[in-house]
């Protein structure tokens, strides 16, 4: 066996589980579950419709490159949300299997493990594929620190020299998942500065840039990089996805977009490792890219969801409206005196909600656990349950609170 699996850490969900084996929730309630990120909301009939009339394409191989008319549904989409952004998609796209498979692939083919002290640069809290990515790839990853005082955005001038010198590959999560922060310019220009320093690679993890509250959409990484006359992308890759912006989590479907000097390696490593999406979900992405309307609509039901859900859960604890995303990134009482693994299970226990443990979304770093304390909640489900929910953990607290 591969000894570096045995460097993996049990997944949140898998922790999660067994966190709650021996809590039984009250019966009394029917079960919600504020847990897992995976979006609940109606896929669109324009989805269906594509995959049901595209059947005809089970009967061939696919194209690792994905389809021509694919890759410029992708590069005509990135054109009209940023601002007239540029990119090839002959040699700066490529359709993957969805963020995640990308995100791990990414590493193991940028990560060089011969180089001594090889290093994957991560925030924390984090989405746990990048710890994953790094060790599979034979890199160790470092965990940069976060600042509660900027909505948990990572304090990347706080990484030592010493740990830039020996790093391969940066990924950064813009909007973040748990904490919503979105990048801005400034930070944008100080990481391409220090790319440009040490020469490693940015992975900008962005599939969660269309669920947002304000009117001005989050800032893309290619974005920054054209604000910045960084029109090569150089050492750039951005990540995207369908799941979120279209409710499709189940289809798979994404791209990565960036330096060309990076896709056509990747593009190689995709062709051995059998990664060319499907016919039939190349139909269906294209008509997902090419249309807006419903996107807008599913931001609107965020909107509305998260204008209820987060005044009701403010009232008793300390949580506020993030600048994106869909989950909500709460302080716990003190009645609990920090363990937010205890919050989980009293309140499955009391009340029949599941919520995530913050420590289980961040590692121990520079002395502490910046997830500790804290409940990751996904307000996924329609807007009456996640009321609901609210509704319940605002008892529960006051309950406790006696």
């Amino acid at each position: 066996m591969n000894p570096l699996l045995s460097r993996l850490q049990p997944y949140p969900f898998e922790r999660l589980r067994q966190l709650h084996a021996d809590v039984t929730p009250n019966p009394a309630y029917r079960p919600i579950s504020l847990g897992i990120g995976e979006p609940r909301h109606a896929t669109p009939q324009l989805i269906k419709d594509a995959l049901a009339a595209s059947f005809a394409g089970l009967a061939s191989y696919p194209g690792t490159q994905g389809e021509p008319k694919l890759r410029q549904a992708m590069s005509d989409w990135l054109a009209r949300r940023y601002d007239g952004l540029k990119v090839d998609p002959a040699t700066q796209i490529l359709p993957v299997n969805g963020s995640r498979e990308a995100l791990f692939a990414l590493a193991q083919t940028v990560i060089n493990p011969s180089q001594p002290g090889a290093t994957v640069v991560c925030p924390n809290p984090f989405y746990q594929i990048y710890e994953g990515a790094a060790l599979l790839a034979g890199a160790q990853p470092w965990f940069a620190p976060s600042d509660p005082a900027r909505n948990f955005g990572i304090d990347w001038a706080a990484v030592p020299e010493s740990v830039w010198e020996k790093t391969q590959l940066l990924f950064v999560c813009s909007p973040g998942n748990p904490t919503g922060a979105v990048m801005g310019l400034d930070e944008w220009k100080l990481l391409f500065e220090l790319s440009d320093r040490y020469g490693f690679v940015i992975a900008s993890d962005e599939c969660y840039s269309e669920i947002y509250f304000s009117g001005e959409p989050p800032l893309g990484g290619l974005q920054a990089a054209a604000q910045l006359g960084r029109h090569d992308f150089k050492n750039l890759i951005a990540l995207t996805s369908l799941s979120k912006r279209s409710n499709v989590p189940g289809l798979r479907s994404g791209f990565v977009a960036g330096d060309a000097a990076l896709i056509k390696p990747f593009l190689l490593y995709r062709t051995y490792h059998g990664s060319a999406m499907s016919p039939i979900v190349q139909a269906a992405s294209i008509a997902a890219w090419g249309d807006e309307q419903h996107v807008i609509d599913n931001r609107a039901l965020y909107r509305e969801k998260f204008a209820q859900v987060t005044p009701l859960l403010s009232a008793v604890m300390d949580v506020r409206l993030p600048d994106a995303g869909f989950y909500l990134w709460a302080v716990i009482p003190e009645t609990f005196k920090g363990s937010d693994a205890a919050f989980s299970c009293e309140l499955l226990a009391l009340y029949n909600v599941v919520v995530l443990p913050g420590s289980y979304l961040a590692r121990d770093a520079q002395g502490h656990n910046p997830g500790a304390g804290r409940i990751r909640m996904a307000l996924v489900a329609e807007t009456a349950e996640c009321v609901e929910a609210a509704q319940r953990i605002v008892q529960f607290i006051q309950s406790q609170s006696l």
